[in-house]
């Protein structure tokens, strides 16, 4: 897989994605809105509902996939991040504006990454109504774009919602035709995820299906929920997706999903969430600034079927490394930032320690499958090497219905019962300080706290229960960390060889035979033979 390929044929594409001709709204006659005078509308209004975009979408997928075949102007597609950024939204144009309502739409014009149009169309009382492109909408800065030059079906490159608590800040965003993000109470933007993953993490190219249209339904008042529905096409598949948004600390997406496979799909991600893992405290050779952490996510956290939680570090590792993680009916899974003080990353301007989480929450039966994480060698915090999805056992077929429903959680709240969490995953040269090291081991230092552990004072008799797929274990040891409510585990790891292949770790904190803690999961990779000699001092 090449990931960096692949963001950068994004950033650099010059021909822009065109929906399939759609039943609703085609019709390409600017009709005035009666609600916000400043948009337009084009065509007359449709019947519309989720089983009609469900309908529309296993249509599509019975035919061939039509690839695009329109380029945008030049002008648009040649815009850099400072000219694109120039170009903002006139607020008063907003969809829902001046209708005392406690949500408004705002559009995004397309430019710099943001080069595949999307159709928006607004809902109501069952009717769906497709929204006009019109370069009055947008005021175009620094951008150095004349409106006038600009074709009337440009098309917008996405949306976001605002809440009448503050009109200013955004609390979603759909945008560059795959990806969604939204914030929690921190209003603070991290960690992306998307409508479905294809082939990701294996040899042939990835596949990020598009929605290729938007459905906002409008709100009601005196409520903070809103709903909307997307239309999902890629040469591999095709689906219907309906989100029900609640604001909140926590925002909530209740997300139903219907995909349509064009083919038998070798490997496909059911909610896929990508983030991004330059450095922290388990790997520092990673970065060379001055910063001591950079990543908006430290960690992918299971919930198993078997009711089990699982903590895994995340990793930038040397080499492209995908890990699967078996289960049947999963209770949850999402890639989490633990890291939430400012001293870690000391960084005021992009503020990693509020970036919030996102976890995923089945709402129906998923079945036998693998929760899939896939972590990409990068050198720049710009661009996400991070991804974490659900894979089902049985490949989709050609002519199926595959329905999911799920939770997202965007937050910053602790997910998971009251046991002993991870709280940090420290590692280093191992052996005795002050003696000769004979041979080379990697020590890994686990504090653990919460549950249990917060009452359980200087009890000798915890135990850490280490497990290595390959390797000696060494010099385990469990503690309390005096002055915190903390458990310190230790050990050293021996490699059996000179190999460099990853080595799986497994460890959690017991009392009398009963696990009191998280199970915490680690893949570590040995360094070469000729870099072990640097600590071997005799």
């Amino acid at each position: 897989m090449q990931r960096r390929r692949f963001l950068l044929d994004s950033a650099t594409l010059l021909t822009a994605a065109t929906a399939p001709q759609l039943a609703l709204g085609a019709d390409a006659t600017p009709v005035s809105s009666p609600q916000t005078p400043a948009l337009r509308f084009l065509g007359s209004p449709e019947p519309f509902d989720y089983a009609r975009l469900k309908g529309l979408a296993r249509q599509m997928a019975q035919a061939a996939y039509q690839p695009p075949t329109r380029k945008l102007p030049s002008a648009v597609s040649r815009l850099d991040w400072d000219q694109w950024q120039s170009i903002t939204f006139r607020k008063t144009h907003s969809l829902w504006a001046g209708e005392d309502l406690p949500f408004v739409a705002r559009f995004f014009h397309l430019g710099f990454t943001m080069l595949k149009p999307v159709r928006i169309y607004s809902v109501q009382e069952g009717m769906a109504h497709e929204l006009a492109y019109d370069p009055a909408l947008f005021d175009y800065g620094r951008s150095g774009l004349k409106p006038g030059d600009l074709p009337a079906d440009l098309g917008f490159a996405g949306f976001n919602l605002f809440f009448h608590t503050d009109w200013n800040r955004d609390r979603a965003a759909f945008q560059g035709a795959s990806y969604f993000r939204a914030v929690d109470g921190g209003r603070q933007y991290g960690m992306s995820q998307r409508g479905l993953a294809v082939d990701t993490g294996m040899p042939a190219p990835e596949e990020f299906p598009d929605f290729v249209a938007y459905y906002l339904e409008r709100p009601t008042r005196k409520s903070n929920v809103v709903t909307l529905y997307g239309l999902l096409d890629s040469p591999s598949v095709s689906g219907a997706y309906r989100f029900v948004i609640t604001v909140g600390d926590t925002l909530l997406m209740d997300i139903d999903a219907a995909v349509y496979p064009r083919k038998t799909i070798e490997r496909m991600g059911i909610a896929p969430g990508t983030s991004m893992f330059f450095y922290g405290k388990t790997d520092r050779s990673r970065g060379d600034d001055w910063r001591p952490e950079v990543h908006d996510s430290d960690g992918l956290q299971l919930w198993t079927g078997a009711g089990e939680w699982i903590w895994r570090p995340l990793n930038n590792p040397r080499e492209l490394r995908v890990n699967t993680f078996s289960d049947e009916q999963p209770r949850g899974f999402g890639l989490m930032q633990r890291e939430r003080d400012f001293q870690q990353y000391q960084d005021d301007q992009v503020w990693y320690e509020k970036r919030p989480d996102v976890w995923v929450e089945p709402r129906n039966n998923w079945g036998k499958g693998t929760v899939m994480l896939v972590e990409i060698p990068t050198r720049d915090e710009t661009l996400d090497n991070i991804v974490a999805f659900w894979n089902p056992a049985d490949k989709p077929q050609r002519g199926q219905e595959l329905l999911y429903s799920y939770r997202l959680y965007w937050t910053r709240e602790k997910r998971g019962p009251d046991i002993g969490r991870v709280l940090a995953t420290r590692t280093g040269i191992g052996g005795i300080i002050g003696q000769k090291r004979h041979q080379f081991s990697w020590r890994f230092v686990v504090d653990f706290t919460g549950g249990q552990l917060d009452a359980l004072g200087e009890r000798p008799n915890l135990q850490a229960a280490v497990t290595a797929s390959r390797g000696r274990i060494e010099t385990v040891s469990a503690r309390p960390l005096l002055g915190t409510p903390a458990w310190r585990a230790m050990f050293d790891l021996v490699p059996p060889d000179d190999s460099t292949e990853p080595i799986n770790l497994r460890l959690f904190l017991s009392l009398d035979g009963q696990a009191l803690t998280e199970t915490w999961l680690y893949q570590y990779e040995p360094p070469t033979a000729e870099q072990r000699k640097h600590w071997i001092t005799g």
